[in-house]
């Protein structure tokens, strides 16, 4: 199988070695050594050719075609595979051995001395015979050109030149019969062209049909001769019909001349110019250099380069077209592509400082060499006395404003520097790069310590934005120039740099981990804060509230700030915040259900409260009762008997062993007598139905239960609305039929209660699984009987949930503190409160969540609905439908703006507040949310600073943006907590 394409040589150490020795043979022979030849698409090991040949017996052996007849077609196909081409490929295989490793063979296999190279490799491989060649018996073969000229032409038919040609050989097939031959095919013999006798006249078709018909000689003679007078008759009207061919004019070239082609010339020059040229010249050869149409570098290298330069005309160029890239392609411009740019940049807005000062600042970023000159600035590791250099120098513009057009001209580059500047640090990329650049911070500090005039303002502002965007990323300390001069900026008269300079204190390393402590900040300056809160500028309320969330992160800051300000005044008006820019939306309250509703659902459930309140009538008043709450009539409604019958047993089958209940006949019979519309019916076949009823949405309490007058509206039941998770089985695969495995499906609890105690019960008892107290039984004397009124006695510390007090209360049989050990959830509705998000404190937690799930229950008692409500008020907020208030939200839906702004410092102002006095009870002074008391108050009431800064009215404000600011609801949560964590 012939060798794949790829693997003709096999690399090993002892190919190496051959080949390194085969090469230092031909470099001491003079001759030209090829280690890797290539015939066809194949590259010749010549290792396993050099071994093949002479296991053969050498080139001689196997050049003779007597002893091993086409043996190079042989290795032919071995080394480069069977093919068309195998002739021919024999052949350069002869001449690759020939040529490498024939003169090797002789020296190294048969030890002699091989040929001169004139008579071995400097002439072709044709022949054999290669060890027997001397200088003497060796004749150089001829040219075919010098044979030809010995020979004379190949036209010339003289008869003395002309040769008999040898007998022709058959050629040997593929299985050697005939004469041998190399593959080569032999030249065709010379074929006489036909001459029909053009003097002969045409013949008639019989004519022709009798000459082929009778194959009679046409003249005389024996054995089919043809007649020689006959031919020579032809061969003579052949001749004389003979015409020349015709001769066409020659096809004349003009001489190349300077006058006729002068673009040959050129090219010609070019080439010879091309061929003398040096190395410089051919290194650049196909580079298009500029005049040439090389359009030369993109627009951002060029507007660099002529940055760099210097020249006021180059730089002019380089700033315009500067500033509109970093304007419009500012999110794809970056400062690490261009090495070098940020740098030129900077130094150029340096220079603004030899417009105002005598002073031409210089960087270098040698460690020591920034200490010895005053005006050479520390690339390195910035300049820390920097401001102390400035205002050492020399000033040079006084007050006025009429300047030459030489400053202007300058100020204005200078302008454009710092306007590039900030719009690529508006990068995130580009922020972070220059926050790493020493210079960057140097260049910020120069120019906000310059001196108050009206050309810098517009600089300046622009390094303060740049300064908010850099100081994201680093961090910079209370002795460093660049915060000073920011702190600086707080006292000037100007609203835009006040803003951007406390947009840029408070980011100050915004993005690292640890908060950014604030320091060196003046009481003039808190105080100043405190007023701009009072402006009706959003943009400066917002930079405001940002500095003062930044400054009182920590404690030491928050009592530095209620010392300073006037704390009760700063926590009213930041209360007072959270409501701006709020709108109120109105809730629509949902229709009253009217009475004739067609929409009929299932039979509402009843509790077990209400249905032992139903045990106390007998039947069949229980049953007329019961259809009363559950269902109402309506004369185009109609449902099953077998479900109301069903619906009635479910009802009343757990009590049917000391109350029984109706039989299915009677009571089919009580409903037509409970409503007058009612009756029995069949419809269609073995259907029956009860037609003029139908299932009430909200069953009602009926006035023999409640105990209310006849001519008033019944009141409506209340819903347990918990999720309850049940497990249901899942569809069948309709293309398996298999049974999937069980699913889980959420569905609402669904029982029926009187009122929201029954109903709260249910949920701690029956959803919350909460535990129950030990009750302790009171201890009489012997022989005396307890009194009929006993109760049992619970703990002093109780808590109540409810109206009532004492044992009445619902929530004090459940032992909340045990229930701390498990985490709960509120699951109704889709609440997602749990008892994890309450503090640790001396309340239980699953206590508070109780709380929170009685805030979802309806209230029905007057009196908490008037409760410190007048009359008037009552009813009016009895007819006004409910009301809440969103504010600004990001794209998450939480609260940004100004009222975030507020709440965060208020929280912060909560939680760091100092506490002079020891701590009173975490629930002093708070209202009993549930049970509607307060707790007992200790006898020593102590005033406390928080007291004193959250007071009532204070606390108002936070209690109603609690209840309808709904966008800062958590956060003002977050403040209660704090105040309560404070001893508040």
């Amino acid at each position: 199988m012939p060798p794949r394409r790829g693997e003709s040589i096999e690399r090993n150490d002892e190919y190496d070695s051959f080949i390194k020795t085969v090469t230092k043979y031909h470099e001491a022979r003079g001759t030209t050594f090829d280690p890797e030849p290539k015939v066809g698409v194949r590259h010749i090991d010549l290792l396993n050719l050099y071994r093949r040949v002479t296991e053969e017996g050498g080139y001689d052996l196997v050049s003779d075609r007597d002893a091993k007849p086409l043996m190079w077609r042989k290795l032919a196909e071995e080394f480069v595979g069977k093919n068309q081409y195998t002739a021919a490929q024999a052949f350069q295989i002869k001449n690759v051995y020939y040529k490498n490793l024939c003169a090797y063979e002789i020296s190294t296999h048969w030890g002699k001395e091989p040929p001169p190279k004139e008579i071995l490799e400097e002439v072709t491989a044709k022949g054999g015979n290669v060890m027997s060649r001397t200088l003497d018996n060796f004749a150089r073969p001829s040219s075919r050109e010098q044979v030809n000229l010995e020979n004379g032409d190949a036209s010339d038919n003289s008869p003395e030149e002309q040769k008999t040609p040898e007998k022709e050989k058959p050629e040997e097939d593929s299985n050697g019969a005939g004469a041998r031959t190399r593959g080569l095919r032999q030249q065709p013999p010379q074929r006489v062209l036909f001459q029909p006798d053009l003097t002969s006249a045409r013949q008639n078709r019989s004519q022709t049909t009798a000459a082929y018909g009778s194959p009679t000689p046409t003249g005389p003679g024996t054995n089919g001769i043809m007649n020689t007078a006959s031919w020579a008759s032809g061969a003579s009207s052949t001749l004389a019909s003979y015409e020349p061919s015709q001769s066409y004019p020659l096809s004349l070239k003009p001489a190349t001349t300077p006058a006729n082609n002068p673009e040959f010339y050129h090219l010609e020059r070019k080439r010879k110019l091309e061929a003398n040229a040096g190395p410089l010249a051919k290194k650049y050869k196909n580079i298009m250099l500029p005049g040439t149409g090389f359009i030369g570098p993109s627009i951002y290298t060029r507007a660099q380069l002529a940055l760099q330069c210097g020249l006021p005309e180059e730089e002019q160029y380089a700033l315009h077209h500067l500033v509109k890239i970093s304007h419009e392609r500012g999110d794809k411009y970056r400062f690490d592509q261009f090495p070098g740019l940020a740098e030129a940049l900077v130094k150029k807005a340096l220079q603004v400082s030899s417009l105002f000062y005598d002073v031409e600042w210089d960087v270098t970023y040698d460690e020591d060499s920034g200490t010895i000159d005053d005006e050479v600035l520390n690339g390195l590791h910035g300049t820390s006395d920097i401001i102390q250099r400035l205002r050492s120098k020399i000033p040079l513009v006084s007050n006025d404003s009429i300047q030459d057009a030489d400053f202007l001209s300058k100020m204005n580059r200078i302008t454009e520097a710092g306007l590039i500047i900030r719009n690529m640090c508006m990068h995130d990329d580009n922020a972070k790069y220059l926050s790493m650049q020493p210079m960057a911070r140097d260049y910020l500090a120069i120019v906000l310590n310059l001196p108050q005039h009206s050309s810098i303002v517009e600089l300046q502002h622009y390094a303060l934005e740049a300064a908010e965007q850099i100081l994201k990323h680093c961090d910079i300390g209370r002795h460093d120039a660049l915060y000073h001069s920011l702190l600086m900026q707080l006292d000037r008269e100007d609203r835009g740099a006040v803003t951007l300079a406390l947009r840029a204190i408070s980011r100050i390393a915004m993005h690292l981990k640890l908060p950014k402590r604030l320091d060196d900040v003046s009481d003039n300056t808190l105080q100043k804060a405190q007023d701009w809160l009072m402006v009706e500028d959003e943009e400066l309320r917002t930079a405001c509230l940002d500095f003062l969330m930044q400054y009182t992160s920590f404690a030491d800051n928050v009592d530095n700030l209620l010392q300073a300000v006037d704390a009760e005044l700063l926590v009213r008006q930041l209360s007072r915040l959270l409501f701006s820019g709020a709108k109120e939306h109105k809730e629509q309250k949902p229709l009253a259900r009217p009475e004739n509703d067609d929409s009929a659902g299932p039979v509402p459930r009843l509790s077990k409260s209400v249905v032992e309140a139903l045990l106390k009538l007998d039947e069949p008043e229980r049953s007329s009762e019961w259809l009363r709450m559950c269902f109402l009539a309506d004369v185009s409604s109609e449902m099953t008997q077998i479900s109301l019958w069903q619906a009635y047993q479910a009802t009343f089958s757990t009590f049917h062993a000391t109350h029984p209940h109706l039989v299915a006949g009677d009571f089919i019979k009580n409903v037509s007598n409970t409503f007058m519309g009612a009756t029995a019916q069949v419809a269609g076949s073995n259907k029956y139905v009860i037609r003029g009823i139908k299932p009430r949405k909200v069953p009602v309490d009926t006035s023999v239960l409640s105990g209310v007058r006849t001519n008033d509206k019944p009141k409506e039941l209340q819903k347990c609305c918990w999720k309850v998770s049940t497990t249901v089985e899942s569809p069948r695969d309709p293309s398996t039929g298999m049974q999937g495995p069980p699913m889980t499906r959420e569905n609402e609890c669904a029982e029926w209660f009187r009122d929201g105690r029954d109903l709260l019960k249910h949920i701690l008892n029956a959803h919350l699984r909460i535990p129950s107290k030990k009750v302790e039984t009171v201890k009489h004397e012997e022989g005396m009987e307890p009194e009929s009124n006993s109760t049992p006695v619970t703990s002093a510390a109780s808590p109540k949930l409810a109206n009532g007090t004492g044992t009445d209360a619902p929530g004090s049989s459940f032992d909340f503190q045990a229930a701390d050990n498990a985490i709960h959830h509120c699951r109704w509705a889709n609440c997602t409160r749990t008892s994890q998000d309450y503090l640790a404190s001396k309340t239980p937690r699953t206590l508070l969540l109780a709380r929170h799930i009685q805030t979802h229950l309806p209230d029905t008692s007057s009196a908490k609905n008037e409760h410190n409500l007048k009359p008037q008020t009552a009813r009016q907020l009895a007819s006004t439908a409910p009301s809440f208030m969103t504010s600004l939200q990001d794209e998450k839906n939480d609260a940004a703006g100004v009222p975030l702004g507020a709440a965060l410092v208020l929280r912060n102002i909560a939680k760091f507040i100092p506490q002079k006095t020891s701590a009173v009870s975490a629930a002093e002074g708070m209202r009993e949310v549930l049970g509607g008391e307060k707790i007992e108050e200790k006898d020593e009431q102590k005033d406390t600073p928080i007291g004193s800064v959250f007071n009532d009215s204070v606390q108002d404000t936070l209690f109603y943006a609690f209840a309808h600011q709904r966008t800062v609801r958590d956060y003002v949560g977050y403040i209660f907590r704090a105040i309560r964590a404070s001893g508040g």
